[in-house]
């Protein structure tokens, strides 16, 4: 794959845990990625992973300012802030994409920078495989 990786929410939750799950074909792109300084990360994830752990949805064995700052220095992971231009993609996304606000600005950042979706999201997946997005399943 070509495409710089931006992760989905889980995903990146799933690679900061150490998940086993992924195969060593995603692993491996992962670290290729990361050496290339090619990982990144919306902004709207970060609000994501706060409001999972404020509601108890998720443990992340540190208070969640101090967890988000340190994963994103161990990650190597290059946060990607909302601009105008994503917002309005959000909302115009072609075809039939779910209303999910998260998901919407997620799509739209990869389809505006010309990144890949690393994802197990089917609704995201399956707006990929209509190549309205570059997605990698994992």
């Amino acid at each position: 794959m070509d495409y710089p990786i931006l992760f989905d929410t889980h995903a990146w939750l799933w690679t900061m845990a150490g998940e086993k799950q992924f195969s060593s074909k995603i692993i491996n792109l992962i670290e290729e990625k990361r050496q290339n300084n090619s990982l990144y990360l919306s902004d709207i994830s970060l609000w994501e992973i706060c409001m999972l752990a404020k509601k108890g949805r998720i443990t992340l064995g540190q208070p969640t300012l101090p967890w988000l700052k340190n994963a994103i220095k161990c990650s190597n992971v290059r946060p990607i802030h909302l601009t105008p231009e994503i917002a309005f993609e959000s909302t115009e996304l072609p075809g039939n994409f779910h209303g999910d606000p998260s998901d919407r600005l997620i799509v739209a950042t990869a389809r505006l920078l010309s990144l890949a979706i690393l994802t197990r999201d089917d609704k995201i997946l399956t707006y990929g495989n209509e190549n309205r997005v570059h997605t990698l399943a994992i």
